[in-house]
């Protein structure tokens, strides 16, 4: 493809991480921002739009840098144990402050430092960048495999292109006036809303911050955040005041409760399907191929929200399970949640430029088929049934 067509794509990838779960995070600041100026010119609209594109930019543009200057991969900045500790903590504050019922908004000084209020929409658009890098989405994959192998100009346009992307549909809501004005700007109701947006910033606190912490103190997070939550919905279901203030708790429990049951179900077997996975090393390459086993190697950390959600869904599935020990195949597992060299020159040789990435290998160690970014059970099922048979050696 010529660069102008993964340029396209890059776009049109960028626009699709909005749909992962690592953006959602994000999502409640970037409403906050929309939400500010319903009603305000087209002037403001436009510089509002700007600040949020150039917030996004800023972010790519140093990420663009930095691979091309220090041959970085797709979500190598999480691997910074610093970076994670200060994203959760940045994230809790927000959250807090949102839960609060203040909304999500930079501290007053920002504002007079940067004049007239375009630091919220700058701010939005640069946390969604950072919060887009730990995953890759459909399409960004394949794109970034292709921006590691240009030069650096090539790699700092495509990175560009995926930020614009990234912000295209926020700025076609702040260029459309008649989208805006049908959000309302006040309400008993509205404030419910906002409160379950710092629900979901301190969510991605609690999630961000168990990848720094030992698993214990994980735990406790989780478990105060759902204290948290149940208050909250008790709170606001007694309290209300009115139908459409207890209409907002009532769904956030309906989908909450058929989240749990769908788990729940899902958790009952999860252990059966448990795939037999073994750490990357060369050594188990090798054994695999002396007995002429297909492979199935997942790239994944701990900071992947996108990986987590591929290890609770698709290798959790039943059918993954049966068609791996249909097919005789070895399943091994890379861990990048810290910086490894040695993972990390596997995953490019085999095509990857992010996570998550996977890739089914013959009996005979070739590439049968890469998956990177998000897939479905049958996309994988697929390829492990065709990644080839050969008569097994017993060693």
């Amino acid at each position: 493809m010529t660069i102008w067509t993964n340029l396209l794509l890059a776009m049109f990838a960028g626009v699709l991480l909005n749909l992962t779960p690592c953006v959602l995070p994000a999502l409640p600041i970037k409403l906050r921002t929309i939400a500010r100026v319903v009603g305000n010119g087209s002037r403001q609209r436009f510089l509002a739009a700007i600040a949020l594109l150039a917030g996004t930019l800023t972010f790519f543009g140093a990420l663009a840098l930095a691979t091309a200057m220090l041959n970085w991969t797709w979500g190598t900045l999480f691997q910074a144990f610093w970076f994670r500790a200060a994203l959760a903590f940045l994230l809790a504050g927000l959250g807090v402050y949102s839960l609060a019922g203040r909304g999500v908004q930079p501290p007053q000084w920002v504002y007079r430092v940067q004049g007239n209020g375009y630091a919220e929409p700058y701010f939005a658009g640069f946390l969604a960048a950072v919060l887009s890098a730990p995953c890759t989405g459909p399409f960004l994959g394949g794109v970034m495999a292709f921006a590691l192998t240009q030069t650096p100009s090539t790699i700092f346009a495509l990175f560009m292109a995926v930020g614009v992307g990234l912000a295209l549909p926020y700025l076609i809501l702040l260029a459309q006036p008649g989208l805006l004005t049908r959000i309302p700007r006040s309400g008993v109701w509205l404030s419910r809303v906002q409160q379950v947006m710092g629900l979901i910033l301190l969510a991605g606190a609690t999630f961000f911050a168990t990848t720094v912490l030992v698993e214990r103190v994980g735990t406790l997070l989780w478990t105060a955040w759902l204290g948290t939550l149940a208050f909250w919905l008790i709170r606001a279901l007694v309290v209300g005041p009115g139908l459409g203030a207890r209409l907002v708790p009532a769904l956030v429990l309906v989908i909450g409760l058929s989240g749990a049951v769908a788990l729940g179900f899902d958790g009952n077997s999860h252990g059966q399907n448990a795939l037999p996975w073994q750490p990357l090393t060369e050594h188990a390459l090798a054994d695999a191929r002396a007995v002429g086993a297909p492979v199935l190697v997942e790239f994944t950390a701990d900071w992947c929200i996108n990986c987590k959600v591929l290890e609770q869904t698709v290798y959790a599935d039943a059918t993954i399970a049966q068609a791996v020990d249909a097919a005789q195949m070895r399943v091994l597992r890379a861990d990048l949640t810290r910086p490894d060299a040695a993972l990390d020159a596997y995953l490019r040789s085999f095509g990857g430029a992010g996570l998550p990435f996977a890739v089914v290998l013959k009996p005979n160690g070739a590439v049968h088929r890469r998956l990177p970014d998000l897939f479905t059970v049958g996309t994988l099922k697929t390829a492990i049934e065709t990644s080839g048979e050969q008569t097994r050696v017993d060693p």
